[in-house]
């Protein structure tokens, strides 16, 4: 049976990467809609989440 430290240790070191992956994917997914965003102004009103994205990075650039 496994040391529970060394099981945690491993766990914690999962978590961290799948939070830096989300991260990363999450600021990739915002840059390539704000890039979408800008060079399609007929967009605007489509979709209210991705207007609400486009305005908050707006915002705090």
């Amino acid at each position: 049976m496994a040391d529970s430290t060394h099981v945690t240790a491993a766990l914690s070191a999962m978590s961290d990467k799948t939070a830096e992956q989300r991260a990363a994917l999450r600021l990739k997914h915002a840059q390539k809609l704000t890039a979408l965003m800008e060079a399609r102004d007929d967009l605007r009103g489509v979709h209210a989440l991705a207007d609400f994205v486009d305005d908050s990075v707006r915002w705090s650039a």
